[in-house]
């Protein structure tokens, strides 16, 4: 495994992020793994020598952070592993179980941390921007979050280029914790983070930890129309960003599978290292439901593509609408 220091923190964190979204409860998705079927994938993300694992409230409501809490805990010394989670999307029906209220951060990062069995969680995300909140009450609320010792540092995750912005200058003007992380939607079929936040992260150091490196599934071939994957058949969200809804897209996912044959791995590997091979990224954020998953995106980590390679898989891409803000 190879690490890469995390933005301008001291911490080191494995080049590959564990997402831990696919596992939890079946009820929530039909996708997810429970705690049993999940075991054996942190175990062998712990033999590999990931330590950063990423996982949220919102994932099945809760259960993803106790199964990560559980494995964890088995499985790893606390001080060896970086743990993160989200906090914002609903986890109720009642107006103040979601968002970026003091309120709510205060009730979620407790309750995140009973779940995970531990004291402090090394990242606290918020997993979106929330309109209903002011970046002040937001920002205050996180700061109090670090200074209780219930987190090391914070992150963000979509938004608009100059939300991010301002949050961090805001967070600069009164000397409080500031994002140290961005995480964002980023592969082939979907670079529209090119033109503002990936270019901001850079200047101002911030840690690059994209989620989705293959277009959840689209650019592996499990969305595809000939596809007999149930996550491929059944994940809304795939639809809702119309990953792969393009012609444009249809043939990037070919060439992907071109280049694939012709160097004798996967068309995973193919597309996480197109996003390895990206200068300023981290660590994206890797799932994993089949055993070879985690053999594909290791894979990765020792792949170059040649410029020539590069300019053939990223000719076909067209300008988009920016999507994942919700």
């Amino acid at each position: 495994m190879k690490y890469a220091r995390y933005g301008t923190t001291g911490i080191k964190v494995s080049q590959l992020s564990f997402g831990c979204m696919t596992y939890g409860d079946p009820a929530w998705h039909e996708w997810v793994l429970d705690e049993a079927a999940a075991r054996p994938f942190y175990k062998a993300a712990l033999e590999m020598g990931i330590n950063y694992f990423d996982t949220a409230d919102l994932y099945s409501h809760g259960k993803s952070e106790e199964v990560t809490g559980t494995m964890l805990g088995e499985m790893a010394r606390r001080e060896e592993v970086v743990i993160a989670t989200k906090v914002c999307r609903p986890m109720g029906p009642g107006p103040n179980q979601q968002g970026l209220s003091r309120k709510h951060i205060m009730e979620s990062i407790d309750a995140s941390l009973r779940r995970l069995k531990t004291d402090y969680v090394d990242l606290y995300v918020i997993h979106r921007f929330d309109y209903g909140t002011t970046m002040e009450e937001t920002i205050e609320a996180l700061h109090d979050v670090v200074k209780a010792g219930k987190a090391r540092y914070l992150g963000a995750s979509s938004m608009w280029a100059w939300q991010f912005a301002q949050m961090l200058t805001l967070q600069k003007e009164r000397r409080l914790s500031q994002f140290v992380s961005m995480q964002n939607l980023y592969n082939l079929v979907y670079r529209e983070e090119e033109r503002e936040m990936i270019p901001f992260c850079r200047s101002a150091g911030i840690a690059l930890t994209p989620y989705s490196p293959n277009a959840r599934g689209f650019l592996a071939g499990n969305t595809r129309a000939d596809s007999t994957s149930l996550r491929g058949s059944t994940d809304q969200m795939t639809r809702n960003w119309k990953l792969g809804a393009s012609a444009e897209d249809q043939l990037i996912a070919d060439r992907v599978g071109e280049v694939a044959a012709r160097l004798g791995v996967s068309r995973a590997t193919v597309a996480l290292a197109w996003v390895l091979g990206k200068p300023g990224i981290t660590a994206p954020i890797v799932g994993a439901s089949k055993p070879h998953h985690l053999e594909d995106a290791k894979r990765a980590l020792d792949l170059t593509l040649d410029a020539e390679t590069v300019k053939y898989l990223e000719e076909p891409y067209r300008p988009k609408p920016v999507t994942a803000q919700e």
